[in-house]
């Protein structure tokens, strides 16, 4: 049964490179950059560089230190490594400006010492919220790296006296690395919602937000269409980057023992990376309770219909990730494979664009604003989602897909019997992970949302636009509830009863 595939497969394709001919149609293939654009390329290519590269760095220390200590809360500082992942990016900026913006704990503290206070907008808030959301992957990442090094590698260096870092950890990083830098470096570049909350300045803004303000401000759809193929562009280089980076190669096998290190000093300066790196990824998690409890007492009279519109969004964009995601692993091929991966080079503000080309002489595409919203979010939740439930639906099949044949089960009953029992974690945690991911998705629907249509995030930007940050904090504590409820719920219902 392919042609659910070809049919998920023909979707992906055209929402990604058919909304990109469409913009490109659009703008008559005729450059027409000023030096504006220019300038938001060029910020946007050093933002995101900077932007990997800082958290790459900093994930260094923190990755050795987890690797090599154990202690008590380790568990749960891992875990907490994923939450900034699933957090709503607007909802994290809440927590940054309560930390670093000029209200925040941080200015306090400049004040109570008597230095000048700091701004949290501009290029380095920019750059400061992409290392908050990426440093934990970074740490994950390069985690695995240190954990592929048998332990019996570091013992037998020890005993022979030979230098660990240049002989075992140093190549281990020029392997892995390079990867991880080009992964954020990817999701830098399609960055919107932070750089439209703390940047938006001449000198920090996006490609993506260019494309915003040429559309929702300036109608300007030439302009709009050409920085998005600019912005496809760069994506494109940036994934075959990833794909060029490949994965590491393995370091041996061993006999899976822990990895401590004895050397003096070690474990103070382990204790002192993993200390600065909780605060830093607590801090603001912190300050979204602390600023968003008081602005429950007055939160705004839409908020609740904002809420329902984004929980619809959100179901919908899951369960047609989901069905694409298994329509696609069951297909296989090279086809499928490179629709589970072309929306890593795509941009939603992109496909924003070129729908709103395709459907403006058709429809009002305030109309269609929900809808066009669920398709976007579900087509860049897509890769996500693939990339959990295709290698649990290979190994169904290679463990049963005999066995199946042999019964002749094919079509739904194969995949009712053979498939679904044994992916309903994956696919759980699939579900969950696109439902908090549209959920805080603040992208497409400022392209096409009008005054009745906004979803909690949009809500969000409109209150911190009129300065009611209180308000604006009690929407994010919502949201966030929200999507952590909907996470838990389809992650946990994805456990229960499952097979091993």
């Amino acid at each position: 049964m392919r042609w659910p595939g070809g049919i998920a497969a023909g979707l992906v394709l055209a929402l990604t490179l058919g909304t990109l001919g469409a913009v490109a149609w659009r703008a008559g293939f005729a450059l027409r950059l000023g030096p504006a654009d220019w300038a938001a390329i060029r910020f946007t290519i050093w933002q995101a560089a900077l932007s990997a590269l800082v958290s790459v760095v900093l994930a260094i220390p923190v990755a050795r230190a987890l690797a090599r200590q154990r202690f008590p809360g380790r568990a749960a500082l891992v875990t907490l490594l994923g939450a900034p992942f699933i957090l709503p990016v607007i909802v994290a900026v809440i927590g940054l400006i309560g930390v670093f913006g000029r209200g925040g704990i941080l200015n306090d503290a400049l004040g109570l010492a008597g230095l000048g206070p700091v701004s949290v907008y501009g290029w380095h808030g920019v750059v400061l919220a992409h290392v908050f959301f990426n440093l934990p992957l970074a740490v994950r990442l390069i985690l695995q790296g240190w954990l592929s090094i048998p332990a019996e590698r570091f013992r037998l260096a020890a005993s022979l006296g030979a230098p660990v870092g240049r002989l075992l950890e140093g190549p281990m990083l020029r392997a892995v690395a390079p990867g991880a830098f080009a992964v954020i470096f990817l999701i830098c570049l399609t960055s919107f919602a932070v750089a439209l909350t703390l940047g938006g300045g001449p000198r920090a803004t996006t490609v993506e937000l260019a494309i915003y303000q040429a559309v929702r401000f300036d109608f300007d759809l030439g302009r709009a269409a050409m920085l998005a193929v600019v912005q496809f562009a760069l994506c494109a280089a940036a994934a075959l980057g990833l794909r060029a980076a490949g994965a590491p190669e393995a370091l041996g096998a061993g006999l899976d023992r822990v990895v401590e290190h004895h050397a003096p000093g070690g474990r103070m300066l382990d204790a002192l990376s993993v200390t600065l790196a909780a605060l830093f990824l607590m801090a603001p998690l912190a300050m979204i309770l602390a600023r968003g409890l008081p602005g429950l007492a007055d939160l705004p009279g839409g908020l609740w219909p904002a809420a329902a519109r984004s929980v619809a969004v959100a179901l919908g964009a899951t369960a047609l990730t989901l069905a694409m995601a298994l329509a696609l692993a069951l297909r296989g091929g090279a086809l499928a494979r490179l629709s589970m991966l072309l929306p890593l080079a795509a941009s939603g503000l992109v496909m924003g664009t070129g729908l709103f080309v395709l459907l403006h002489p058709l429809v009002s595409p305030r109309e269609v604003a929900l809808l066009v919203t669920m398709l976007v979010n579900a087509v860049m939740a897509l890769p996500f989602a693939a990339r959990v439930i295709a290698p649990a639906v290979a190994q169904a099949e290679a463990g049963h897909g005999r066995l199946a044949d042999s019964l002749g089960l094919h079509g739904l009953a194969r995949l009712r019997w053979l498939i679904l029992p044994r992916i309903r974690r994956p696919l759980g945690f699939a579900a969950g992970l696109t439902a908090a991911l549209s959920m805080g998705d603040l992208g497409v629907i400022a392209l096409f949302a009008g005054d009745g249509q906004a979803t909690l995030p949009l809500l969000m930007v409109r209150l911190m636009s009129a300065y009611r940050m209180e308000q604006a904090a009690g929407v994010a504590l919502v949201l966030l509830a929200i999507s952590l409820a909907l996470f838990w719920i389809f992650d946990r219902g994805g456990r229960v009863d499952a097979a091993a």
